[in-house]
């Protein structure tokens, strides 16, 4: 199994808002996210680390302005962390080896797909298509994303 982590290279290469986003526990403004409307099959990973996050079968137009997943694609790649900053009490959703904030989980999502909404920043995910899934080493996960094989 290909391991993960935090890695320095990739920190170098970070834009201003992914830095913010990921080790500043940062939220991009509703509706800006590059990956909102992003409908390609294929997996969203951790921009600092690669860890495998989520499927594009599992993303929903939740109407939140935030990318929105029904579930982890590899519930081990994804930690949950109580939350109780600007006066509130949530479960914060961090990359388990990036250490990346990711965002937050919800109990508000598909009643029929389990019931929760992973509501994730697009500045800490990069989106890996279907057509190269393989090449970048993450063949294994090519039957949870639908489209073409």
């Amino acid at each position: 199994m290909r391991k993960f982590a935090r890695d320095s290279s990739a920190m170098t290469k970070l834009t201003p808002e992914q830095y913010r986003v990921t080790q500043l526990c940062g939220t991009e403004p509703p509706g800006t996210g590059a990956l909102l409307h992003n409908k390609e099959p294929g997996i969203y990973v951790d921009v600092v680390s690669g860890e495998p996050l989520f499927a594009s079968t599992d993303k929903y137009d939740s109407g939140s302005g935030w990318p929105s997943f029904t579930r982890p694609i590899e519930p081990a790649n994804v930690k949950e962390v109580e939350d109780g900053s600007h006066g509130m009490v949530r479960t914060e959703v961090r990359s388990a080896q990036g250490d990346s904030h990711l965002g937050h989980v919800f109990s508000d999502g598909p009643r029929d797909r389990g019931g929760l909404r992973y509501c994730i920043n697009s500045a800490s995910l990069r989106f890996v298509h279907r057509d190269d899934m393989e090449k970048e080493g993450y063949g294994a996960y090519l039957d949870q994303v639908g489209g073409k094989r």
